[in-house]
């Protein structure tokens, strides 16, 4: 599991590109690609190794205030484990 003072990032040769022609993000690895719905996109943007997870979630949940705080965090948690586990992003302390 991610830690709240990790500082997450795109692992190398993964890249956040926006498609004109599908109108969506992705994210582009070797010889592979992933399509991110808007809120996927939103928490890739800002692994950039300088916001930790507690930040991302507070920017977050200022943005989708209509959410709960406890659910977005759940949810910010959820996806980075996965694009970790993946090897897609990397937590750095």
């Amino acid at each position: 599991m991610i830690a709240a003072d990790a500082r997450p990032r795109l692992a190398p040769k993964v890249r956040l590109r926006f498609d004109r022609k599908s109108d969506r993000f992705m994210l582009l690895y070797p010889e592979r690609g992933m399509v991110l719905n808007p809120t996927a996109a939103e928490i890739v943007k800002r692994c950039t190794g300088e916001l930790t997870v507690t930040e991302i979630i507070a920017q977050l949940a200022e943005q989708y205030a209509a959410q709960s705080r406890d659910a977005i965090e759940r949810e910010v948690v959820q996806f980075l484990d996965a694009m970790t586990d993946r090897g897609l992003v990397r937590s750095e302390p």
